[in-house]
């Protein structure tokens, strides 16, 4: 079993250190595909010998779906350079390839540190992600920029233990950037899909988010990280309802 690594980057000088030294031992080969960045990125990836290379952003699931089709082997691992495998996750792997498994698709637990902590509930835990495929039977869809790897129809999803760790925000700024920069893609492809926004669809929607992430899925176990996160995720889909609402006025 041979074994691509992949990862798209744009400016991951702070991450992606992290991200190639878990894949090291586990990957055959690993593709880091660029869109131009202008931090050190492309330096780090020199320095580690691994295949870098260059194609210009259209939106996260159409450079996935180009970094699957580069990848060398037929079985690919996608991370985004925030990732890292847990040492548990690694050994999962190598057992794998050690097994010789039939074409297929795996699925594994992402952990995520918001802020200095990890986060064990607030919808945030297992989000368990396809992340393992035999390349020909799998691609990148959703919508952007919440991508997800979708096996073909009938293919069978096992699961790896072991969890993926994800190093999603540093500090609070960096999550309120991210909330800007996605709202505006977000409430573009929802536009594009002809979704409708009003005042009184922001209120329900803002307010059924905080409850869910909250009390249905038991943020407050998270103590002051679960509030943050449960607050501007409300915050997140008012600014994402909110844009789709002037793109629909102003048509």
């Amino acid at each position: 079993m041979k074994l691509s690594g992949v990862i798209i980057t744009y400016n991951e000088a702070k991450n992606i250190r992290r991200c190639l030294d878990s894949l090291l031992e586990v990957c055959d080969d690993i593709l880091v595909l660029d869109s131009f960045s202008t931090d050190q990125t492309e330096a780090i990836c020199v320095e580690y010998g691994v295949r870098f290379e260059k194609n210009a952003f259209e939106g996260h699931i159409q450079q996935k779906n180009e970094a699957l089709r580069r990848a060398t082997h037929p079985w690919v691992l996608s991370l985004d350079a925030d990732e890292a495998l847990s040492d548990t996750l690694k050994n999962s792997i190598l057992a794998l390839k050690a097994s010789s498994p039939a074409p297929g698709a795996f699925q594994m637990n992402r952990l995520t540190n918001y802020c200095g902590t990890w986060i064990k509930h607030s919808g945030w835990y297992p989000d368990t992600k396809v992340r393992l495929v035999f390349k020909e039977l799998a691609h990148w869809g959703g919508v952007n920029p919440h991508d997800q790897l979708i096996p073909n129809s009938g293919i069978k999803v096992q699961h790896l233990k072991g969890d993926l760790l994800h190093y999603s925000y540093y500090t609070k700024e960096d999550h309120f950037k991210q909330i800007a920069y996605f709202s505006q893609i977000a409430a573009k492809e929802l536009y594009a899909k002809k979704v409708s926004s009003s005042w009184p669809k922001i209120v329900l929607k803002v307010t059924a988010q905080f409850i869910k992430s909250y009390f249905i899925k038991l943020g407050f176990l998270d103590g002051l990280a679960g509030w943050h996160i449960a607050t501007r995720s409300a915050f997140a889909t008012f600014q994402k309802y909110s844009i789709l609402r002037k793109l629909g006025k102003n048509g």
